[in-house]
């Protein structure tokens, strides 16, 4: 079957009780934000928020880009994500975590009031933290790194979580910037039945001149770790001894809730600022319509909360409209390829929301595994982090979802707070490999770069944004100047800068949008752009390729060349094709079928693996630096398997 010829309709029972079942649904809410684009958005802030005061603005355009959204209201998240289920909803399950080793608790909405409560408590009266202050959490994928951040919440601090996986170095960066007073971190915790640790890598971060002034120690593991007299407590030890009444701080509906960095193309981290009404109200208005979620729901993200998908699709979306989410701190391989479907058989999981990168290892791994368990509970799979490639979409359709269920493949980034563009799993005909259309309110059009003219339909362009919308990125913590020069700087329509999401894409025949990738990942072949994601797309055609990256290579008459990294599925043996040169002219000749003769490969080289970070992103800048045979100076301690880095190096220098 070559499902990217195919079109595939919502599942009409599931349709029955979508909250959004068709597709005239669909464009009668597009029409209602184009005619009432305030009205629109107040209306649903009204209906979703429990406001402690009401706005009395909608939006402030006034000092564009810096948008002000629901100005006069006040409201805390932690009561939003808490408090205000408790009435009906205290004994229902709000966390299920499941450890690394299958240990696993069950934390209802009355627990979750009491622990975040007390965690808020001993940030205020042991640690000194008020309103405003920034607190940086270094934290595993455990129950009390959701509590740190609601607890940060709920006491009106700006939380800025580090992916557990980053160093030292990248950790004081984020610390120094911030001017972080206190980190919450663990000992450490376990990945793959062995324990890791994190606390050694906060000592050594805080070596030397830093703002913090205390840290907050989760016992996981309890290993042996160095503590620091007077800057180091052991949450363990002090957590019982505080209340569990906290009242919640009132919060101006644009007062920062969270800071979170990402890595630029060049220079410093950006400070990713968002704040308080419009992002929770995003939250949860795309758990409601993207995945579905209904009040009896289990819903299950496999991000990591140091990514903005964890922040807003396992913690804030989740909890903001009182459904049951999932932490797991483990990976979906150990101890085996079938422990995803184990745990979706355990909990029931209905919503099941991951990255391509994480479907094509467990369909390698584990290709029949989903037959072996009980997984008919699921109704809505999500794909989330890049394009997903239509070999890994088949098998995720048809083994995991059985066919029935919808795919939403969902575009957004962790500027935009949540999803942008997906496809709704009720109403939404769905193209594989294809992000569909713009959710209503988003005003989403793929704009041409010189005129800032919508494109026709067949063609390509960058992808924009060109109103406000509430859960936008709100500033770059400290530089307004950096703000504007990335996200408005590119664009503009009808004279005026409109956000830019830095990724191309394109309308087909239908209207349908895909995302062809970065624009600064678009190689120019004598004067031709070639989107880096849509070369990769078709190599991946290949069913002997298991993985590829592309990169672009200077080239003295062309400008530039094309370069690709090949992982093939035979890899993991330590063994390769015979003829590497008969596989080079197979890939080739797909390319020259797919996309034409400019886009064929001068080099292609086969690799055991790509660099990626442990949340499985493919660090480009790398395998473009290792194809010009340019030094690697930047930090590699952050990936999954830093040894492949030098691997690549040997087999490129030859």
């Amino acid at each position: 079957m070559n499902v990217t010829k195919q079109i595939f309709q919502p599942n009409p029972e599931f349709q029955k009780t979508a909250r959004i079942k068709s597709m005239d649904e669909y464009y009668a809410l597009c029409k209602k934000a184009e005619d009432n684009y305030e009205g629109f958005w107040g209306d649903y802030a009204k209906e979703k928020i429990t406001w402690k005061k009401p706005f009395t603005n909608v939006l402030d355009e006034s000092n564009a880009p810096f948008y002000s959204w629901f100005d006069g209201g006040t409201l805390n998240v932690s009561e939003q994500c808490i408090d205000r289920h408790l009435e009906d909803k205290k004994n229902k399950v709000a966390i299920i975590f499941e450890g690394d080793k299958g240990d696993n608790q069950m934390i209802t909405y009355l627990q979750l009031h009491h622990n975040v409560n007390k965690f808020a408590n001993l940030l205020k009266n042991k640690f000194g933290v008020k309103k405003g202050d920034r607190v940086v959490i270094y934290m595993p994928m455990i129950p009390e790194a959701a509590y740190a951040m609601l607890a940060c919440a709920r006491i009106g601090a700006i939380h800025s979580i580090v992916f557990g996986g980053f160093s030292a170095e990248a950790l004081k960066d984020r610390i120094k910037d911030a001017d972080a007073k206190v980190v919450i971190t663990a000992d450490g915790a376990y990945r793959k039945g062995k324990a890791y640790m994190l606390k050694p890598v906060v000592d050594e971060a805080l070596k030397g001149d830093t703002p913090v002034e205390k840290v907050c120690v989760v016992q996981r593991n309890y290993e042996d770790v160095t503590w620091v007299a007077g800057r180091d407590y052991s949450y363990n030890e002090m957590i019982d001894n505080e209340s569990s009444v906290c009242e919640a701080e009132e919060m101006d509906s644009e007062d920062p809730l969270f800071l979170l960095y990402t890595s630029g193309s060049t220079g410093s981290p950006k400070g990713v600022q968002h704040n308080t009404a419009g992002y929770i109200l995003w939250a949860q208005m795309t758990m409601e319509w993207v995945f579905d979620v209904k009040d009896n729901d289990t819903f299950w993200c496999t991000a990591d909360v140091g990514w903005i998908t964890g922040h807003t699709y396992i913690v804030y979306g989740p909890l903001a409209m009182g459904a049951t989410t999932l932490m797991f701190e483990g990976v979906p391989t150990y101890p085996d390829a079938g422990r995803c479907w184990k745990m979706v058989e355990k909990h029931k999981i209905n919503q099941f929301y991951t990255a391509p990168t994480a479907i094509r290892v467990l369909h390698k791994m584990g290709e029949n595994e989903p037959s072996k368990y009980d997984i008919s509970s699921l109704k809505v799979l999500g794909t989330v982090g890049e394009p997903i490639d239509p070999p890994a979409w088949k098998w995720y359709y048809e083994e995991v979802g059985n066919s029935k269920c919808a795919i939403v493949d969902t575009y957004w980034q962790t500027e935009t707070g949540g999803h942008i563009v997906s496809p709704l799993p009720g109403a939404t005909p769905i193209k594989p490999a294809c992000a569909t259309f713009p959710l209503p309110g988003i005003i989403g059009e793929i704009l041409d770069p010189e005129t800032g003219i919508k494109v026709a339909k067949g063609e390509s362009g960058y992808m924009c944004i060109t109103k406000p919308w509430p859960s936008m990125i709100r500033a770059v913590w400290g530089d307004p100047e950096r703000f504007k020069k990335s996200y408005f700087g590119d664009v503009k329509k009808d004279g005026k800068p409109v956000y830019f999401t830095g990724d191309g894409a394109n309308y087909d025949e239908d209207g349908y949008i895909t995302i062809t990738g970065r624009t600064d990942d678009v190689i120019n072949v004598s004067g031709h752009r070639m989107g880096t994601a849509e070369v990769e797309a078709a190599l991946k055609k290949d069913p002997n390729v298991a993985e590829v990256a592309v990169c672009g290579r200077p080239h003295e008459i062309k400008g530039e060349s094309i370069f690709a990294y090949v992982v093939l599925k035979n890899a993991l043996d330590e063994t390769r094709f015979e003829d590497d040169v008969a596989m080079v002219k197979e890939l080739n000749n797909i390319i020259k079928k797919e996309i034409g003769n400019i886009a064929l490969c001068d080099d292609i080289i086969f690799v055991p693996g790509l660099p990626k970070t442990r949340s499985g992103k493919i660090m480009r800048r790398l395998l473009r630096s290792i194809a010009k045979k340019e030094e690697i100076t930047q930090d590699i301690s952050t990936l999954e398997d830093p040894a492949v880095v030098k691997q690549i190096e040997a087999i490129v220098k030859g």
